[in-house]
């Protein structure tokens, strides 16, 4: 009995493999692997204080992985069809956060954007919702592709856009809201969305950013941003504040030179950084594994965007197609936007890097979503074949 099963996993391992993205799922397996190594170190190191984050970290990858695997073998066609099931049950657990059951998960972060359901482990729904949304919203786009351009259906394609960023803005997690915008812009380009609108989106980004800066910004999102852009106006106590993260983090890349001082450092070679297993690990990557280490991640992450890319190219249809962007398009912002936190480009705003940082939520939920593009992958490459 146990041969025949063994045999069997072994026909399935084979086969798999023939069909499926093969670099696409290296690139995440050695992420995944890099990413247990890493905090393993931070664990060593003694900077989190518990081995609770790699173990989570650990089997949300193994169960992720996993996960991506079942979910590559569903038509993605039956995933984005069945949105009347998925999508409210997204947007529920979203607004669920604003009872009771909402949470704060760490002192450095105040959204309350994480959901403590008894008898489950905490989760961030906004990372599902994701998910679902880049289906849905594709889904939506397929049909309309001809007429999207007309000012009637152009309206309704940006109310089913602006609702999950509005959404998560209002639970305080802007960065998320940022994540989500750029999905919805990527996959509305890549749809077909005419110069004559873009153009005029454009001109408007101004004027929007004062709006927003008047209206919607809190004092203390002002202060991360005025401190990048402009420190002369605020005053020495006020830069040290905002600015201390990443002058931290900074501090921490200098420390790795070129080689690194190696995962597994002594104390006293480890620069604490808040939130380091998290938003931060970029800061860790650079202390442990130096300049060559960074380039080397660098990489890894291009070459998982490329592979996204190149799925788009050859999808199918264009459901397949405006999958893989907005997929691409979420994996693309949160790099950018992290690396950029790390090197004091951008403010910081709670966007972690793909697979590297710790999370269970985000960690399984990024599989889940590489598991749609393989969908995507694998259904193309079979409608290839049978033509």
């Amino acid at each position: 009995m146990l041969k025949d099963i063994l045999e069997f996993c072994g026909r399935f391992a084979r086969q798999y493999i023939k069909e499926t993205d093969r670099l696409l799922l290296a690139v995440c397996i050695a992420l995944s692997c890099l990413s247990v190594a890493l905090i393993g170190g931070l664990v060593h190191a003694g900077a989190l204080g518990t081995d609770r984050p790699l173990k989570m970290q650990l089997a949300a990858s193994l169960v992720g992985l996993a996960a991506a695997i079942v979910i590559s073998k569903i038509d993605y066609h039956t995933m984005a069809e069945l949105w009347k099931l998925h999508q409210p049950v997204a947007y529920g657990l979203v607004l669920l956060t604003f009872t009771s059951l909402g949470v704060q998960v760490s002192e450095y972060i105040d959204d309350r954007n994480w959901l403590d359901i008894p008898g489950l482990p905490q989760f961030q729904p906004s990372e599902l919702l994701k998910i679902s949304f880049i289906l849905t919203f594709a889904y939506h786009l397929s049909k309309v592709k001809d007429e999207l351009n007309d000012w009637k259906t152009l309206i309704l394609v940006c109310l089913h856009g602006i609702t999950p960023v509005l959404l998560i803005h209002l639970q305080g997690d802007d960065g998320t809201a940022v994540i989500m915008l750029v999905i919805v812009a990527g996959m509305m380009f890549a749809a077909g969305l005419s110069w004559k609108y873009i153009l005029p989106l454009f001109a408007a980004v101004p004027p929007v950013l004062a709006v927003l800066w008047i209206f919607l910004l809190d004092n203390d999102k002002k202060g991360r941003i005025l401190a990048l852009v402009s420190p002369d106006s605020l005053s020495a106590a006020d830069r040290s504040k905002y600015l201390w993260q990443q002058m931290k983090g900074e501090i921490a890349i200098g420390n790795g030179g070129v080689w690194g001082n190696g995962i597994f450092s002594e104390n006293g070679q480890f620069q604490f950084v808040p939130e380091v297993h998290n938003d931060f690990i970029f800061s860790y990557i650079g202390e442990s594994l130096g300049f060559i280490g960074c380039i080397g991640v660098l990489i890894l992450l291009l070459l998982l965007c490329i592979s996204m890319i190149r799925n788009a190219k050859n999808a199918s249809d264009d459901l397949g197609r405006y999958i893989c962007v907005g997929v691409f398009s979420m994996f693309a912002a949160q790099i950018a936007i992290n690396i950029g936190m790390n090197l004091s480009m951008f403010p910081v705003i709670g966007i972690t890097l793909p697979f590297l940082s710790a999370g269970g939520t985000s960690v399984a939920t990024l599989y889940l979503s590489i598991g749609v593009v393989l969908s995507v992958h694998v259904n193309s490459r079979a409608n290839l074949f049978r033509t």
